[in-house]
């Protein structure tokens, strides 16, 4: 669920299924991700399947590196293929790509107002009085990931695996060295609070975001 928790960092709304009959009832979407490894159907017939009633964007995923079943899931009439493995900003490069060409000139920003902070999900910036503030990434991603859940408690355990990995193994004191820089950077704009033995939770000023 990676990938998942990465798409919705940067502002993306995932519906997500777990198999090829899944993907034929879902509803109307903007793109497709279909990992050809399916546990019920291959996944180049889901291809065919979607491509036969919808004209929406396509991106195969599969770990199948093999030159046929690239072209195969082209010629089906995916927009795109990404071998596995792979990180989660490869395939949102590929998903503005593929929306680039099939909505040419259509604005791609997502951006969430927090006070008088602006995450814009889609280019992964920050903006502190329309200012940009320069983030580097994990600072970035931890604030994006804050700003999803406004107020809400958040655990060290929940933060680290979402914004660092599953399987960090590394000192969690990398989170509040995160902490503290943000905290400098943005001059207050925004408040996180440290809950002793528990975690953090970001604070907006309600008057600042009227």
């Amino acid at each position: 669920m990676s990938l998942q928790r990465g798409l919705v960092r940067y502002g993306y709304e995932v519906e997500w299924v777990a198999s090829g009959a899944g993907a034929l009832r879902a509803g109307p979407v903007d793109v497709v991700l279909l990992d050809l490894g399916l546990p019920d159907t291959d996944g180049l017939d889901v291809c065919r399947s979607l491509r036969a009633r919808s004209d929406v964007p396509i991106i195969v995923i599969s770990a199948r590196s093999d030159e046929v079943d690239r072209v195969a899931g082209l010629e089906l009439g995916a927009d795109d293929y990404v071998s596995k493995p792979f990180g989660v900003r490869e395939v949102i490069a590929r998903i503005r790509a593929v929306m680039r060409r099939v909505n040419p000139g259509q604005g791609s920003a997502v951006a969430g107002r927090y006070g008088r902070v602006t995450v814009d999900r889609r280019s992964a910036r920050v903006f502190l009085d329309g200012v940009e503030v320069p983030l580097a990434r994990k600072e970035y991603e931890l604030l994006a990931f804050l700003t999803e859940q406004p107020g809400a408690l958040l655990t060290r355990e929940r933060i680290m695996e979402a914004v660092w990995d599953a399987n960090w193994f590394g000192p969690t004191k990398t989170l509040d060295v995160h902490v503290s820089a943000l905290r400098r950077k943005l001059a207050g704009a925004v408040t996180i609070e440290a809950v002793r033995g528990v975690g953090f939770r970001l604070v907006v000023d309600a008057a600042a975001t009227s």
